[in-house]
């Protein structure tokens, strides 16, 4: 799944492939303190609510959906993005207010901030 190679193997960040029970779909969780994302594919989302299907198609990914992620590292993840030929929407800048950051979108069209505080 490239949304695991994106978020466990570049980023870096905790992402787990929880057991499901009989009948659940396979999902991948992102669990922080704060939050929790649970990335599940379209179709196995289809089959469960058939009346999101219209919804899951007509739409393009990522409208009005920002992911802000502080992340360690994040001079080597650019450079992985980039290898990776993943698209890049702002390049890796030093921020005045103490962060380095970069933009780009994940496998799935989401927009996805990228943030390391400055020592």
């Amino acid at each position: 799944m490239t949304t695991e190679a994106f978020y466990a193997g570049i980023l870096g960040l905790p992402l787990q492939r929880p057991i499901t029970t009989l009948g659940a779909p396979e999902h991948l969780l992102l669990e922080t303190e704060e939050v929790q994302f649970i990335f599940v594919e379209d179709a196995a989302v289809a089959q469960l609510h058939p009346i999101l299907q219209a919804r899951l198609e007509g739409f393009p990914r990522g409208v009005g959906v920002t992911l802000h992620l502080v992340v360690e590292g994040i001079e080597d993840i650019y450079q992985e993005l980039q290898e990776e030929d993943l698209e890049i929407l702002y390049p890796l800048e030093r921020k005045p207010y103490g962060t380095y950051e970069l933009w780009c979108f994940d496998p799935d069209g989401y927009l996805v901030v990228l943030e390391e505080p400055v020592d």
